[in-house]
């Protein structure tokens, strides 16, 4: 038997796989590459990765067979089913201090039933989200490895030497226990959601409130991308605007209003829903997604439903100063909204999570690349206890100063019938966060009203009674419930 000579071998040859081979191998590292479907190996061999030190394998067994130990096996293929079977297949072939990375989308929950089911075994999991679509897996991406902390040491060196990097700083860090890694990238995914939604209601109020022409909007757009709204995002916005098709004419009025998913927002929203988290932003990015969706819906009630008959009179000048303002405080409460999720369920699941670290790991993510991270990096460095970014210095300042901003583009909104969904959640969730007292007292009596659930006096926290409201109702109290 020849000797072992491949330091990780990767499984699933679509194009993040591919790429993320490419990487590996012009940073020195051997790969042993397989995929189901022999025949995509060889002809991956002999092309993509001809002239490399890429080796393939025609079964499990040859590749196994092929890894130095402790062997890595890391998983490209499909999220659920297709995870699961590959796992069942490489138990039998594996042993005590081997390794297996899923760097699928995956639901933190499955990679918590791995590390769970595989802790008897000695076999090594991690759950580790990757960021960065085709060009970051080829040229740097963002790695989010949570798992087994065993199993680290192992995979370090060949997974901060293939990550993006950030004044030297690799965007790859160990997360945390069983599903911490997934989790982080799952929300990181739902901001993703919220921060395309905010672009889309601001490029939509400039369009249909504003009347700019699509080439101002573009301009518009390329401008913000130099200031403190710089992201990967605002920059992709601005070519998609600029973007004619082959008969000369803008793309983008051609593209069908009716967008798709595929389920990491979701997934943050009931995570958000399970850990009782008000992610709201996100909450109504996937919805307005849904909403989307419904076109033949839209397209009939827009014939029957009336429509607001204010039109914009104001400085079209000034008010694009609002939206940029509108724009940058609603991104971070967005932010804000998913380190609520991440600290929530960090405590829950006992991960002891590093947020500044999770802050460079996104700013090295292609999708969320964005300039701030590095302010939010910093936030955390210097406050590891930070209970919401609003309340740093910086943020509680920049926030407060966009407010009015923020007010004034939400009002003007409604007042023209022009559907902004996630810059009103922002300004909800800022108004709320922000007040010591909030009508969920009437809330309570109500609930105490006609399901007797009890209620707390503001001096006497912690002590629930029951008042019979009617006089004829019984003095017996429903159990009480926090979320």
């Amino acid at each position: 038997m020849a000797e072992p000579k491949a330091d990780i071998a990767l499984i699933g040859l679509a194009v993040m796989g591919q790429n993320l081979i490419l990487n590996m191998d012009s940073k020195g590292f051997v790969v042993c590459a397989y995929n189901r479907t022999v025949e995509k190996v060889e002809h991956f061999l002999a092309n993509e990765a001809k002239g490399t030190k890429v080796i393939g394998a025609k079964s499990l067994e040859d590749m196994v067979q092929k890894l130095k130990k402790p062997r890595k096996v890391m998983l490209l293929v499909k999220a659920g089913s297709a995870v699961d079977e590959f796992v069942k297949k490489l138990l039998p072939l594996l042993e005590k201090g081997d390794i297996i990375i899923d760097g699928g989308n995956s639901q933190y929950t499955d990679t918590q039933r791995w590390c769970k089911e595989l802790s008897s075994t000695g076999i090594l999991y991690i759950g580790m989200g990757v960021s960065g679509g085709e060009d970051g897996a080829r040229y740097g991406p963002s790695l989010m490895p949570g798992g087994h902390p065993d199993a680290w040491p192992a995979v370090k060196p060949i997974f901060q030497a293939i990550c993006a990097k950030v004044n030297d700083e690799p965007c790859c860090d160990w997360v945390g226990e069983d599903g911490a890694g997934h989790f982080v990238k799952m929300v990181h995914n739902g901001i993703e959601y919220g921060d395309m939604q905010l672009i889309c209601e601001v490029y939509h109020f400039m369009k249909d409130i504003l009347n700019l022409h699509q080439r101002d909007i573009a301009k518009v757009f390329d401008e913000w991308g130099k200031g403190e709204l710089d992201s990967f995002l605002i920059d992709i916005t601005a070519d998609i605007l600029n973007f004619r098709d082959t008969d000369g004419q803008y793309l983008l009025p051609k593209i069908r209003d009716a967008a798709g998913q595929k389920g990491t927002g979701k997934w943050t929203v009931n995570s958000a829903l399970e850990y009782g988290v008000p992610v709201t932003l996100i909450g109504e990015a996937v919805f307005a997604r849904c909403l989307s969706a419904l076109k033949y819906e839209r397209c009939a009630a827009s014939k029957t439903l009336s429509t607001a008959t204010v039109k914009f009179e104001g400085d079209k000048d000034e008010f694009i100063q609002y939206l940029q303002r509108a724009l940058y405080a609603s991104k971070v409460i967005s932010y804000a909204q998913g380190f609520m999720l991440l600290r929530e369920a960090a405590q829950v699941n006992n991960w002891h999570l590093n947020y500044g670290s999770i802050a460079l790991m996104w700013r090295g993510g292609c999708i969320i690349r964005s300039a701030f991270l590095g302010n939010i990096k910093e936030a955390f460095t210097k406050n590891p206890t930070l209970t919401n970014l609003l309340l740093d210095p910086y943020f509680s300042k920049h926030v407060s100063a966009s407010q009015m901003s923020l007010r004034r583009v939400v009002s003007q909104a409604a007042l023209c019938g022009v559907p902004v969904p996630t810059l009103s959640a922002a300004l909800a969730f800022f108004d709320g966060y922000r007040s010591s007292v909030l009508p969920a007292n009437l809330l309570q009596a109500q609930r105490d009203y006609f399901g007797a659930h009890t209620y707390e006096l503001l001096n006497k926290p912690g002590e629930f009674r029951h008042t019979n409201w009617t006089g004829h109702g019984g003095n017996v109290s429903a159990s009480t419930y926090n979320k």
